[in-house]
């Protein structure tokens, strides 16, 4: 019998390094659940090999990861280089929190899918969300 189809867009979230701010993201995660995501939140303190490792066990379409700290570039850098190492590069990558605008579009060329900033409209992230799970 074949296995059965993914009907439920699974997510990760998690916060990487000594951030520990972590407000935005479980408001997001909520966000997500009520809007039908199934998501799994890895929180805080989380190193590149243990979201990539999460991301594996629980069979995620998307990893969410929330930056205050400015280490944003040091930990996507990483993070992409691993997915690619790992052959997962369908798992996008989306960031949040507090990331200037000046950054986002060498984020983008780097390899991450979406970045949210402050502000961003609940609805705007649940459709962009949406949107990249198809």
């Amino acid at each position: 019998m074949p296995p059965a189809e993914k009907t439920i867009t699974k997510v990760l979230l998690a916060k990487m390094g000594l951030d520990g701010h972590d407000n935005g993201i479980t408001i997001v995660a909520k966000w997500l659940r009520d809007a039908g995501f199934e998501v799994v939140y890895a929180g805080l303190y989380n190193t590149p090999a243990r979201v990539i490792s999460a991301a594996r066990q629980e069979d995620v379409d998307l990893i969410g990861l929330s930056f205050l700290g400015g280490e944003h570039f040091y930990y996507s850098e990483k993070l992409v280089q691993n997915l690619k190492e790992e052959g997962m590069e369908n798992v996008k990558l989306i960031l949040g929190g507090v990331i200037p605008p000046e950054d986002v579009d060498p984020l983008k060329q780097m390899g991450i899918t979406a970045v949210f900033t402050p502000g961003t409209m609940r609805q705007t992230i649940i459709d962009s969300f949406q949107t990249l799970a198809k």
